[in-house]
């Protein structure tokens, strides 16, 4: 069943004996590959050594029961643990996102229901500020465009790891986590501009997309257009007396992104940049996952992530995610950082399809 991780040793082995070789730091960018691939394959290199050894433990456990009974429960005590180490082993194998490690960009947007829709996309933002604070992640509101009532017609922000682009252990990077909050997420409540105490749905729309590295997405300067304009704030009046907004269009692709909350011109162009790398290198994974077959595509990406993926029941306090069937009564809890038993329930349907199309 596990035969591929004898591979997966020998590859780790080798690892090992190139990144002793100070020869091989002198190029960074390399050293920083081998080292990736090196911790991803430490955990299942560790278990599949554990799980082996399992088996020689349980047979000297049976062997000792038989001239003492006492060991037998230490015999099915081992291969209880037996049986966990080898559902670990499978979920190790199961192929990765390979930008589970990566920082994210992540956007909301006001849709549908005016007012009430941008108030609710604030809220999206505070959720999931608040949750990057629990967990211990950095946050920085790149680019803002606040309506009349105080929320948010569209807000992006960059969530990185204290460690800056990838994390420390392999596959809890941000985008292993905010990966499945990318689509529209429904609010059923009583708006404050609601006068008759009737409930509304309105929607607001997020997009995440994992932050890129300059060596992963190769702009040409020569196929950017890029425009400058003058600041504004709430209503469209002027913050700025100068031109220091920026706009900067992918001539090739038609992918915009701009940035005005920055004091400086430059500032705001570095902010854009990162921005458009972030979305050249999402479409390129989603045309390659577009060319892909549809088993390669229920492996990269199994959980829908089409409209309507959550509900916010403000009258109930429930949660409900429509791809996973997680419902829950906390949503007070929910909107101020509780995110995690709601992405879990993600992160384990999505597992659970991996393993159904890997055997």
């Amino acid at each position: 069943m596990f035969e591929a991780v004898e591979e997966l040793i020998g590859e780790h082995a080798d690892l090992e004996k190139k990144l002793a070789d100070p020869s091989v730091h002198s190029d960074q960018a390399n050293a920083r590959k081998l080292n990736k691939r090196y911790a991803e394959l430490t955990p299942i290199v560790a278990t599949f050594r554990a799980w082996k050894q399992s088996a020689e433990d349980i047979e000297t456990a049976k062997e000792f029961a038989a001239v003492d009974p006492d060991f037998a429960a230490e015999a099915k005590e081992l291969a209880a643990q037996r049986e966990g180490l080898t559902e670990k082993l499978r979920l190790l194998l199961v192929p990765r996102d390979p930008s589970d490690d990566k920082d994210v960009l992540l956007e909301v947007k006001a849709g549908a229901g005016g007012d009430e829709s941008a108030l609710f996309a604030g809220d999206l933002l505070r959720m999931y500020l608040r949750y990057a604070e629990r967990v211990g992640w950095k946050t920085e509101i790149i680019d803002a465009t606040e309506s009349e009532l105080g929320g948010y017609k569209d807000v992006q922000v960059s969530v990185r790891t204290k460690g800056g682009n990838g994390a420390t252990e392999p596959g809890q990077g941000v985008w292993a986590r905010l990966k499945y909050e990318g689509g529209v997420h429904r609010v059923q409540r009583v708006p404050a501009t609601e006068s008759q105490g009737r409930i509304h749905t309105s929607a607001a729309g997020v997009l995440v997309t994992p932050e890129a590295e300059e060596v992963e997405v190769e702009v040409n300067m020569n196929d950017l257009r890029i425009d400058v304009y003058r600041s504004s704030g709430p209503g469209g009046q002027s913050v700025n007396t100068t031109d220091s907004a920026v706009r900067i269009t992918h001539l090739p692709t038609g992918v915009v992104a701009s940035c005005q909350n920055e004091k400086s011109q430059l500032q705001n162009k570095e902010q854009a940049m990162r921005i458009l790398r972030s979305r050249l290198l999402a479409a390129a994974q989603e045309a390659a996952e577009q060319e892909a077959s549809d088993v390669r595509r229920s492996q990269v990406r199994s959980v829908d992530r089409s409209e309507k993926i959550r509900t916010y029941n403000y009258p109930e306090n429930r949660i409900s995610d429509h791809r996973t069937g997680f419902k829950a009564y906390n949503l007070d809890q929910v909107l101020d950082g509780d995110l995690d038993p709601v992405i879990q329930a993600c992160v384990d349907t999505d597992s659970a399809a991996k393993l159904a199309a890997a055997h």
